[in-house]
């Protein structure tokens, strides 16, 4: 009989789930909320899913860590590899891997030195990316209209700084109410900064043009909230200048690092950001006095100086002297310059009226006239001429050439011809009408001048018995035959009396009388 073994037992059996299960219910009923102190170990920064996993340790032993993405978005820093922390959480266990490990809730930096440590660490990694550095400062406005506080409502730090605004220049305070100290400290503080800047300045609500963080003195744990990060560069990237009072004067945080200027107190805040009203009420009384003083010894001075240039202008007198008898020398010399000139042109139109006696415009239009026929019988002959010598160019080639081409070159030679001889009859046409026009132009000049249409109005001449015009009435002696021609004819007659100055009247017309004898005819003069 084989000996084999029972298979029977009266141990329970479990499965790996109940096991598992057990052991989850027994660590959290037995632990419950801890407070675990260790190193962070095999941190890589948040999950894809924004939970973050790793390892608390200390110099024996290790425990596995998580935070859960809500946890995580509320803490007041980041994990770093290395960092000693305490933390707090519940003990649980992962069935998965059959490890335990601690759910985080909170954590903060070990002590005092850890929190330096961090502190440090936080500013060189800001510094590093130039949000301290002093080119990025902006200046403060020397009179700003509105202040922006930005601190708890209810402190004595808010009551300090309006008071100290109302002592040293009225103006409008605009208060955002935020915690100073806690956990949300430093988003609240991130968030009223970035609301300040989003105003607009012709908004119902006015948009400050200087901002001040302000809060009492406290421990570093109480001032954790001003090194957040999300403040740091919030405070960097403000349109609005920052004036940081956070603490007393021996307390410093990352903000004060970043702020446009940092003041020692609250109170040290609102005495850099506005002036004394009643000190520059002061200067500018001062500056109002020098002013008018000034303008006043200006003023004076520039009076001497006009008196002292005036003294060395001439008078109006001796100013216009010069201009006066240059005026009166041009009037002088104005009346004899116009008889002059008018002497001047009598002469010139005289030597053109001379030019354009009738005899001579009878010459130049039988000049014009025998040139156009001369021209006119020259035509004939130069045609003829022409033609000869066409001809006799054309004699020769036209030995060379057949019937056929002669005839349609003499065809268009006749055309040639008839176009020339048209061109000739047109051109001798408008010669001869050019001329024409000219000779009728000549002819009707030759009438105006011509004493003959002085006849056609009444006029007379007077020739003597040579048959020259009489010009003057002093070369008419009593006795002397003289002849009137008018427009019909010419009368006889002869000259009694003597010639009287025509420079003093005027002449007369004659009149005409009825043709007398020779003895009893009276004188026109």
């Amino acid at each position: 009989m084989n000996d084999t073994p029972d298979s029977t037992s009266n141990v329970a059996e479990y499965t790996v789930s109940e096991i598992s299960g057990a052991l989850k219910r027994t660590v959290e009923d037995a632990f419950g909320h801890v407070r675990v102190r260790g190193e962070i170990s095999g941190y890589r920064g948040p999950h894809s899913s924004g939970h973050a996993y790793f390892s608390l340790k200390d110099d024996r032993a290790r425990i596995e860590a998580v935070i859960w993405r809500g946890s995580m978005s509320r803490m007041r820093f980041l994990p770093e590899e290395g960092m000693e922390v305490i933390a707090t959480g519940k003990l649980t266990t992962y069935s998965g891997s059959s490890k335990y490990q601690i759910v985080i809730e909170q954590m903060e930096p070990a002590g005092a030195g850890a929190l330096m440590a961090l502190l440090e660490e936080r500013k060189r990694k800001l510094a590093a990316e130039g949000l301290f550095d002093a080119a990025a400062k902006q200046l403060l406005p020397y009179m700003p209209r509105v202040i922006g506080v930005i601190t708890s409502p209810t402190g004595a730090v808010i009551r300090d700084i309006i008071h100290r605004i109302t002592d040293r220049f009225p103006l409008h305070v605009i208060v955002w109410p935020v915690r100073v100290q806690g956990d949300t400290s430093g988003p609240e503080v991130a968030a009223a900064i970035s609301g300040f800047n989003a105003l607009q300045p012709d908004g119902p609500l006015p948009r400050p043009d200087v901002l001040i963080v302000a809060r009492g003195g406290g421990s570093l744990e109480d001032l954790w909230g001003f090194n957040d990060e999300i403040v740091v560069r919030t405070v960097a990237a403000s349109d609005i200048p920052v004036i940081s009072a956070v603490g007393h004067e021996t307390d410093w945080t990352l903000i004060d690092l970043a702020a446009d200027i940092r003041a020692p107190t609250p109170t040290g805040a609102a005495e850099m950001a506005v002036p004394v009203k009643a000190d520059l009420q002061a200067t500018v009384a001062s500056l109002a006095a020098r002013l008018s003083s000034g303008m006043s010894r200006f003023l004076s001075q520039r009076r001497q100086t006009q008196r002292a240039l005036s003294r060395a202008l001439p008078s109006a007198d001796q100013f216009l002297a010069l201009s006066r008898r240059r005026f009166d020398e041009s009037a002088a010399r104005l009346g004899r310059a116009l008889q002059a000139n008018t002497q001047k042109k009598r002469t010139g139109f005289g030597g053109h009226a001379r030019q354009l006696s009738p005899r001579l415009l009878q010459r130049r239009i039988t000049e014009r006239r025998r040139q156009t026929e001369t021209t006119a019988s020259r035509l004939p002959n130069c045609l003829k001429a022409y033609l000869r010598e066409r001809r006799s160019r054309f004699s020769v080639p036209a030995g060379r050439l057949s019937p056929e081409p002669i005839r349609r070159h003499a065809e268009r030679a006749y055309h040639v011809l008839g176009q020339f001889d048209r061109r000739r009859d047109r051109a001798v046409h408008l010669i001869l009408e050019k001329q024409n026009r000219r000779s009728g132009e000549l002819e009707r000049l030759m009438r105006t001048l011509s004493y003959e249409s002085v006849l056609e109005r009444g006029f007379a001449i007077v020739f003597d018995a040579a048959g020259n015009p009489v010009k003057l009435a002093a070369s008419v002696h009593s006795g002397d035959a003289l002849a009137l021609r008018f427009r019909d004819g010419d009368v006889q007659t002869v000259a009694t009396g003597g010639s009287r100055p025509s420079s003093e009247s005027r002449p007369r017309k004659a009149q005409p009388k009825p043709a007398k004898t020779s003895g009893g005819q009276g004188s026109l003069f």
